[in-house]
């Protein structure tokens, strides 16, 4: 920013000026390249457009956010309707020699784990979701929140509400026929099964190396032994990804980051506005 063509240095805290300056003509250029000019001292509004407020900042970082979670879901399902619709129970589309595409479904948690019935894990999902929407939510404005905890926590949310689609609906809107036959979307006899009891589909296979154990080691001696075993989808990855994120980078976070909403960002700029209004 210049005065007349000669430079001014404003203290970004509260935009004080230099009283001994007696500036004519303000001229400035806005974050987005727009430029102007403003006679005697800057007003609240044009200091607003020449640097981004906080508030912004937080609005794009939850826009983040919501983008993160509704790519991951769109993506994990449309992958799921593609197999559920082209591979037959079993069948298998090698990629690579370390990679392939296997369709398979399971009533557990992540990476095919069993625990409990059919109905508590469907249930028990939509609770936790729930819960950390509103931690989200309730966080969005936090400014000791940092941005990477909060894309942990939209990875977790994302993928946990993708495997949920799979058990509230899938049971209802495909059919599972015998293999070689695939499933029907919205078949005219009617899903198989009931709202709340639908499979969840996985279909991601890294079978990275293999090897046999030798016979002697007690156990698992003569075994035939394949890294990484478990078959997975894309909804899996993302909450395997966000947790170990956040337990590496932002466990922290959990602990510092209270669920009360943060006005801190709000009273500022009031207090900043106030401040050049009676300058």
């Amino acid at each position: 920013m210049t005065v007349d063509d000669t430079p001014v240095v404003i203290e970004t805290s509260g935009y004080v000026i230099p009283p001994t300056v007696q500036p004519r003509n303000f001229h400035y250029v806005t974050a987005h390249g727009k430029k102007g000019s403003h006679p005697g001292k800057p007003c609240a509004d044009m200091m607003n457009a020449y640097q981004p407020t906080t508030m912004t900042m937080i609005t794009k970082r939850g826009y983040l956010v919501a983008i993160i979670i509704f790519a991951i879901i769109i993506l994990d399902q449309a992958l799921k309707f593609w197999v559920k619709t082209n591979f037959y129970l079993g069948e298998s589309l090698p990629i690579f020699s370390w990679f392939q595409l296997v369709f398979i479904e399971n009533n557990g948690m992540a990476f095919g784990w069993e625990l409990g019935s059919k109905l508590f894990l469907t249930l028990m999902r939509i609770v936790v979701v729930g819960l950390l929407i509103w931690y989200v939510w309730r966080i969005r404005n936090n400014h000791e929140a940092k941005t990477g905890y909060l894309v942990c926590l939209a990875m977790i949310i994302a993928g946990a509400a993708g495997n949920i689609f799979d058990c509230v609906f899938y049971g209802v809107i495909f059919n599972n026929p015998l293999p070689p036959e695939v499933a029907q979307l919205f078949p005219e006899g009617g899903g198989y099964g009931t709202l709340l009891h639908g499979r969840v589909v996985d279909m991601l296979y890294f079978p990275l190396c293999e090897w046999d154990w030798p016979s002697w080691l007690p156990v698992v001696g003569g075994e035939h032994f394949i890294f990484f075993r478990p078959i997975f989808n894309l909804a899996d990855a993302a909450i395997s990804v966000g947790l170990v994120l956040l337990i590496l980078f932002y466990s922290k976070q959990i602990s510092v980051v209270s669920v009360h909403e943060d006005k801190s960002g709000k009273d500022a700029e009031m207090t900043k506005s106030k401040e050049n209004e009676e300058r």
